[in-house]
């Protein structure tokens, strides 16, 4: 999934720091299991991360850039609107995991 070039299109932001801003995939309604039976967003689960995909990033963040897919907690993130689309603005910490080709298997990490 590409991040759609959002920066590029003129979003009024430039992130400070160790910001990513994210567009998550997807919604937090009914979701469907790879069998296809409909789940009701009623319905108790544990809890449950979210991928989303970076499209921007602050100059301080190290292990992310635009266009990586990563999953973070839907509970600790901020919430933004640009240009009437929702974003979600996390810390690089708050990011669990990220799903990019072109992260190296010997690779440390940014936290050890």
């Amino acid at each position: 999934m590409t991040a759609d070039n959002d920066l590029d299109a003129g979003l009024p932001i430039r992130l400070l720091h160790d910001r990513v801003l994210v567009r998550t995939e997807g919604s937090e309604g009914e979701r469907r299991s790879t069998a296809g039976i409909v789940i009701p967003a009623t319905a108790a689960v544990g809890k449950r991360l979210a991928w989303a995909t970076a499209v921007g990033v602050g100059p301080n963040v190290r292990a992310i850039v635009s266009g990586d897919r990563v999953l973070f907690d839907p509970d600790d993130r901020s919430e933004v609107e640009l240009h009437g689309r929702g974003y979600v603005l996390l810390r690089e910490r708050d990011v669990h995991a990220v799903a990019a080709e072109r992260i190296e298997n010997d690779s440390t990490g940014l936290y050890l």
